[in-house]
């Protein structure tokens, strides 16, 4: 069973709107859609922008930067419903939101054939 950890209260997060929240090492975006709460990755794959910021309209954030579109119920790109960025559990107990604990982002050694590291 996953662990939950308060982000913010009921009403915090205006209706269309969204939120970004540190979560176990990573960002997480917080949105209120039609009533209901939905969490997705914060960062935008395209630029990095922050998709927290983005307006929200018929369940789909719009990147403040250059416009990419994500679904926020799961994180599926409108443009390409292939691609997926991270969704993540949300629930309410009483006045309180609270978001899943994501795994922690670690970084990625990238390793040639040879092992020695890039460069």
């Amino acid at each position: 069973m996953p662990e939950f950890v308060t982000v913010a209260k009921v009403g915090a997060i205006p209706e269309g709107k969204g939120d970004t929240f540190a979560v176990n090492g990573r960002l997480v975006a917080i949105f209120n859609a039609g009533g209901e709460y939905f969490a997705i990755d914060d960062l935008c794959p395209h630029m990095g922008a922050s998709l927290g910021a983005g307006a929200v309209h018929e369940g789909v954030v719009t990147c403040p930067w250059h416009a990419w579109r994500f679904r926020v119920c799961d994180g599926t790109w409108c443009d390409n419903p292939k691609l997926k960025i991270d969704r993540f559990e949300v629930r309410v107990v009483g006045d309180d939101i609270q978001v899943a604990l994501p795994e922690p982002k670690t970084k990625r050694a990238s390793l040639s054939p040879g092992g020695s590291g890039p460069g």
